[in-house]
């Protein structure tokens, strides 16, 4: 019974009604702090998240996990090599492709753009594309067609439409009667797809057979991976460049597109910490309420001392009372955090429906919706540092009620 007395008697001053409603007042300060700390950061990480899944399954989806590219003449047995690299249990599928840098341009409007060139077959097995036609088919994309495929932002930007001529520039010059001329064809725009800002205003996909012609390749300039884990993609890709007979290169994802996926994560490693700094300061309010109850049961500290309460005991009741401040609003802010970010989604919707207006443009932004996605190791990170900041924040002021001198706060008590 003796060891349990501090806890019963720490929960009895949580539960009892103060004399001093400052105190109180205070408690649910802290208490709410705490709740709203936790749900905020909570919430804040799930759509760090969000924003890092849509990144991942959109520009991932598009550009290659890895590639290996020939010598300048190109893979002229590309289809042997494309075997041989999906032999391996890691690589899920690869598609040939050629890449060519240039300019597009319709009716004095001019745009930079990144054409490849594609077998559509092949590259549905290792691309989100064919999901993300807005306008057209795909599979138009024959060899001697000479259509393109483009993305939404990079068709307004050049002002076309299906069935449009747009002309390819590319930095090449040709010897002409008149003089050196730059390489110039038209493509027909037989489809239009959008999948995120940076990939719908840069990219464009013509059948690689036509890239093979406009850039005299032998074949295919290089094989794109689907990798079975893309952060396993550099050694991979390392391992098939030494495997594979005859002198190639390699890339992958972390040498294109790694710097946007660090600074996501750092971005979200920042935010988390200055919202940990929003419960810490919560949870640190319960230092103030804890002495200003110290402050108050002086007299009850005195008597039980007098009593045979030793020091620990005493330190005990007050740890319990700010630990069930702590535990109370964490708890409920986690709840309230797991809610919201399950929910958050359909609640900017709806907002959105309500106001008539929209809070992400996807003329702006790589999405036109909040994502969110709850990772329950966040929630069991921020939870436990609650926690352990609220326990922290206990250990002062029971120390100091433990020092009360019993002589000293009972000769002016009445």
């Amino acid at each position: 019974m003796l060891k349990n007395l501090p806890i019963a008697i720490g929960l009895r001053y949580t539960r009892a009604k103060r004399r001093n409603h400052f105190i109180s007042f205070i408690s649910a300060i802290s208490m709410a702090g705490l709740t709203l700390g936790v749900a905020v950061l909570i919430l804040v990480l799930s759509v760090m998240n969000g924003f890092d899944r849509e990144l991942r399954q959109r520009i991932l989806g598009m550009v290659p996990h890895a590639a290996v590219m020939g010598e300048k003449q190109g893979i002229s047995n590309w289809q042997d090599v494309a075997a041989q690299i999906a032999d391996r249990d890691d690589v899920l599928a690869t598609a040939p492709f050629i890449q060519i840098q240039g300019m597009m341009s319709y009716r004095g409007r001019v745009s930079g753009v990144m054409v490849t060139g594609i077998e559509p077959e092949w590259e549905e097995r290792v691309s989100i594309l064919p999901d993300f036609i807005e306008q057209g088919d795909f599979y138009s994309l024959q060899p001697g067609d000479y259509g393109v495929v483009m993305g939404e932002l990079l068709a307004r930007k050049l002002g076309v439409t299906l069935g449009d001529k747009v002309t390819l520039i590319m930095p090449e010059a040709s010897l002409t009667p008149a003089g050196l001329m730059p390489r110039l064809k038209r493509f027909e725009v037989t489809g239009v797809f959008a999948v995120g800002a940076e990939v719908d205003a840069n990219f464009a996909y013509i059948n690689m057979q036509d890239a093979a012609r406009l850039t005299r390749t032998d074949g295919a300039q290089g094989i794109r991976l689907l990798t079975d884990d893309l952060f396993k993609a550099p050694k991979i890709v390392w391992d098939l460049r030494m495997d594979l007979d005859g002198i190639y290169g390699a890339s992958d994802w972390t040498r294109t597109h790694g710097n946007l996926f660090q600074a996501i994560k750092m971005e979200k490693t920042m935010i988390g910490l200055l919202l940990l700094i929003i419960v810490a300061v919560a949870a640190f309010n319960i230092v103030s309420t804890l002495v200003m109850v110290v402050t108050d049961k002086q007299g009850d500290i005195a008597i039980l001392r007098t009593m045979g309460m030793s020091q620990s005991k005493i330190m005990g009741v007050f740890m319990v009372q700010g630990s069930v401040i702590g535990v109370v609003g964490i708890v409920v802010g986690t709840l309230l955090g797991i809610l919201l970010a399950l929910t958050v989604s359909d609640i900017i919707a709806w907002v959105e429906q309500i106001l008539g207006i929209q809070f992400l443009n996807a003329n702006v932004y790589f999405i036109s919706y909040l994502p969110s996605e709850l990772r329950w190791m966040d929630v069991v990170i921020v939870t436990t540092s609650g926690l352990l900041l609220s326990f922290l924040a206990t250990l002062y002021p029971a120390y100091r009620a433990s020092k009360v001198n019993p002589a000293e706060a009972l000769r002016y008590d009445i």
